[in-house]
């Protein structure tokens, strides 16, 4: 199965940064260009183990829906989603924070497979390896940025 590891760099503690990862509004606005939309959110707002959530989005101009689950949360430290139904044969993003100089080091690790065999593979290697990279890279870059908005105060 395609796998792909990046590490972000955050200038936040670790417990802030779990908890931001954590929040289905700002998972929706890290993935506004891609018109994501939560069709069933968590209850109560916030994803804890064992919640789903139901995405609409569009990618390649084609919409998809995906359900999740969150779990195996251990705060500060990690947490993984994986797809219970939805475009791809499987799917598995593991989050882990640990403390940095700078802040905090973000870990993603993404295992996924396309649908259709033979097929899905060659789509997986030529094209979506790459686009799934960029897209929880772009991800990345807006949590790290709600992190240094002008005014904001850290915690120590």
């Amino acid at each position: 199965m395609p796998r792909f590891a990046l590490e972000t760099i955050i200038s936040a503690p670790p417990a802030e940064v779990f908890a931001a990862s954590l929040d289905p509004a700002l998972h929706v606005k890290s993935m506004a260009r891609f018109s994501e939309t939560m069709v069933e959110a968590p209850a109560g707002g916030v994803f804890t183990e064992g919640t789903t959530a139901t995405w609409r989005a569009r990618h390649f101009g084609i919409p998809f829906r995906l359900r999740s689950i969150v779990f195996d949360i251990d705060p500060p430290h990690a947490f993984s989603d994986r797809q219970i139904s939805g475009p791809f044969a499987a799917f598995l993003h593991e989050h882990r924070f640990e403390e940095h100089p700078a802040g905090t080091l973000m870990h993603d690790t993404v295992t996924f497979r396309s649908p259709f065999g033979p097929l899905g593979r060659i789509v997986d290697a030529m094209f979506l390896g790459g686009y799934m990279r960029r897209l929880i890279m772009e991800r990345n870059a807006i949590l790290a940025a709600e992190f240094e908005e002008p005014g904001r105060t850290l915690s120590a």
